[in-house]
Parts: C-alpha cells; sequence; structure tokens
C-alpha cells in the first residue's frame, strides 16, 4: 500500500555501491540500472566562491569491487522498479490508521474505510511510519518500549532539493559525458552547503542543506514537509550562490519545474525497536540516517533482501515461526545499520561542517590521506553484501574480499536430509 495518489517525479539525485548492486543483478536489473545512471569517480568539494579545495578519488571503485558507484535521478529507479512489478498489486492513496494483531493475523485500517489482513505487516512507511507509530502506541501500553524510542528523532537540518530539465550543453558543459561530476559546495560563513550531481538527459540533480532554527526543531514532529511558501523562502536565501558547474544556483533552481522541488527534514535515529508479533519495520520506520553516507536507500534495500529471505525460510505462518523470522532478521540487520547511522553522521560533519576541526578533517581526507588507506577504508566499508538466497548468487568480482553469504535454512536442511 502506498500513501501517495500516484507515482512521484520528485527528488534529486541517488547514488548506489557495491554494497547493493549484486542484488540488482540477481535480479536482472543491473544494466538497466546502468542505462539511467552514470558512474561518479571523485566527489569534489568547492569554498563558497567555487574555488576547488580537494577531492576523493572513486575511480578504482569498479576495479577494486566489480561495482561502479552510480548517480541517478531517484524518480528513474522508481520507474524502474515498477515496471518489473505488477501494478495492480499496489494500491494507492491509503493512508494508515491503526493497526493490531494477535496470534492468528494482522490487520491494518485506513483512513478511506478499508480493512486488509494477513500473516505479516511490513512497515515500510518512511521516518515519520505510520505503522511504527502505532506499534509503538501498543508497546507502550504494555510497558514494552523502550524509552529510548519513545524520543523523537534529531532533525538539526533540512534540506531543498530538485532536477533541472534538460540543459544547454554549451551553458553547462559538464552535463556532458559518460560519469557524473559530483561537487559539494560549502561556504564558511553562510549554514548553507550545496550537492550537486550531473545525471544523463542533460541534467543536474541539486541539493542545498541549511541548518535549522529553534522553532523548526520544535515543529518538526507534525510535519515531514513544508508548504510553497517555507520552499520560496529558502529558495530566496540560497539562489544568488555561485556554483562551480557555471552561473548560480538560481539558474538551476530557474531550470527546475516548481512542482518538482521538495524541502524535507534530515533527522537521523536508529530505533531499537524493529519488530513485534507480527508486525515488522524497514529501512528510515527502524533507522534514519542523514543522506551525507550516501547509505540510507542502499540500507533500507538490504533491510528488504534479509527480510525477504528469512519470508522465504519460513516453516510455517504460526506466529512463533513468524517472529523468530523477524527476531532473526533484527539480529543480521541492526549492527549493520546502526553502524552506517552513526558513519553518515560522521561524515556529514566532515563534508558540510563549518568548523575549523570540520575543516581540517575535510582538508586532510581530502588531500593527504594515503591511497592505501582509503583502499582499506573502501574495502571494509563495502564487504557487507548480502543477496536473496531464493536466487542464484551473483558471482564475487574485484579485489575486494565480501562477507560470506549465509545460506538459506531450505538448503541447509536439504543437505542434512539428503546426508541422513
Amino acid at each position: 500500500m502506498e500513501l501517495l495518489i500516484a507515482h512521484g517525479r520528485s527528488g534529486s539525485g541517488m547514488s548506489l555501491g557495491p554494497n547493493i548492486l549484486p542484488l540488482f543483478e540477481q535480479l536482472g536489473m543491473l544494466e538497466d540500472i546502468y542505462a539511467i545512471s552514470r558512474p561518479a569517480h571523485s566527489i569534489d568539494m568547492h569554498v563558497g566562491d567555487g574555488t576547488f579545495v580537494g577531492g576523493l578519488d572513486m575511480s578504482k571503485h569498479q576495479e577494486w569491487t566489480g561495482y561502479p558507484t552510480i548517480i541517478f535521478h531517484r524518480p528513474q529507479l522508481h520507474s524502474l522498479m515498477l515496471s518489473k512489478l505488477a501494478l495492480k498489486k499496489i494500491h494507492y492513496s491509503k493512508r494508515v490508521l491503526s493497526t493490531g494483531q494477535n496470534e492468528n493475523g494482522v490487520l491494518i485500517r485506513c483512513q478511506d474505510g478499508t480493512t486488509y489482513e494477513g500473516d505479516i505487516l511490513v512497515g515500510a512507511d518512511g521516518a515519520y511510519s505510520a505503522v511504527r507509530q502505532s506499534l509503538y502506541e501498543q508497546l507502550d501500553k504494555m510497558g514494552c518500549l523502550p524509552q529510548s524510542d519513545s524520543q523523537t528523532m534529531l532533525v538539526g537540518h533540512s534540506c531543498l532539493v530538485g532536477t533541472t530539465n534538460d540543459l544547454d550543453e554549451v551553458q553547462y558543459p559538464v552535463v556532458k559525458g559518460d560519469t557524473s561530476h559530483f561537487a559539494v559546495l560549502v561556504a564558511d560563513d553562510l549554514p548553507h552547503s550545496v550537492t550537486l550531481n550531473t545525471v544523463p538527459g542533460n541534467r543536474i540533480c541539486w541539493a542545498v542543506r541549511v541548518m535549522m532554527d529553534g522553532q523548526e526543531k520544535d515543529t518538526s514532529f507534525r510535519n515531514s514537509e513544508w508548504g510553497p511558501e517555507s520552499i520560496e523562502s529558502m529558495v530566496k536565501q540560497v539562489s544568488h550562490h555561485k556554483i562551480p558547474f557555471g552561473g548560480t544556483l538560481g539558474d538551476l533552481i530557474e531550470a527546475t519545474p516548481k512542482n518538482l522541488i521538495s524541502r524535507v527534514f534530515l533527522e537521523e535515529k536508529c530505533f531499537e525497536t524493529w519488530h513485534h508479533q507480527r508486525t515488522v519495520l524497514l529501512g528510515d520506520a527502524c533507522h534514519k540516517m542523514l543522506p551525507s553516507g550516501g547509505q540510507g536507500a542502499t540500507n533500507a534495500m538490504q533491510d528488504a533482501v534479509v527480510l525477504a529471505n528469512g519470508i522465504y525460510d519460513l516453516q510455517s505462518t504460526s506466529l512463533e515461526d513468524v517472529e523468530a523470522a523477524l527476531k532473526d532478521y533484527r539480529q543480521q540487520r541492526y549492527a549493520h545499520a546502526k553502524q552506517q547511522v552513526d558513519r553518515s553522521a560522521g561524515v556529514g560533519r566532515v563534508m558540510h561542517g563549518r568548523a575549523w576541526f570540520a575543516r581540517f578533517v575535510r582538508n586532510v581526507i581530502l588531500n593527504w590521506m594515503p591511497a592505501s588507506l582509503e583502499k582499506m577504508r573502501f574495502s571494509k566499508a563495502y564487504a557487507y553484501r548480502p543477496q536473496a538466497v531464493f536466487l542464484p548468487l551473483a558471482e564475487n568480482r574485484g579485489e575486494f574480499q565480501v562477507l560470506p553469504q549465509r545460506p538459506s535454512k531450505r538448503e541447509v536442511k536439504g543437505q542434512t536430509d539428503t546426508s541422513n
């Protein structure tokens, strides 16, 4: 079920890398996703006047891992994935009001009066998950909700995002070529930072990250987006910034359809409670991370494949078997997700921070870090690549070692039965 009335077109740039692309290879979608994306070979840092101050080399990533780090326009991935689904299975305009569960099944009630029953409810409905809120209300009444899960998410920044229309190659020669140009602009004297990515179709995805004031933080729990007036106010604050691709940020905003510009919160939190009985959370609903590390969507997909593996291995849909599968899912995923939440926060402080220490660390990483140390860091970051146990595994390519894939319990049981 989907809250929106139809497939959305808004959004900015998105990246995927070696820790999830093997899954797309399993699904037979790797070439499809390469067709809508470009590989990124570096992240270039610039100061307020557009001067280049250093870069992070990613040109060896495919050689090391067998897969590149790719950049694309987020809605194109949505369209690609929708093209592989039976659309009748997606129910739009469904706002979940409440959920209930017992030993025999789970029930959800929607705002339009419809109800649905099933064996397992997966709450993959974002940072302000209605499924999580309903589940936590139930657990709180039972006295089973950890105190940390009752606390609000940390919200320190908002983000204005959009993607331009087809741009003139003469005015913006950076849009040409087979690679994605990835630039970050940090102004020491302003509470703004800008991220720019070129994507296929001669377009530029842009995002402006802005520190929020106290009043906005206080109202953050009531909203997931702002209205047109707030967006226009933020546009006026940042339009004059010069950008390394030529012209100003305002020029890119002018080249972006107004209805496709969004302003959203940048929250962070890893919740402790991921499941109870027949209800389970996935992605931002249980671990919201800052976009700085580029791992939010990847971790949601990793959640999905590990959870799917557990459901595939279910012996039955009894409450006992379902609870065991959901517990195993959290045990496999929690440490990895928590690490990425913390890492994304750290990357955000370094890449977008304006304090002297952030500038110092940024300069060291971009200009003085030995290539061997960067290679070691990258090998650890991308060793974890869960795949679907019910599909042929994608073979390991590249130089780096990959953590072993846990086999299906069905496969293990079959081998045991055969040996007996």
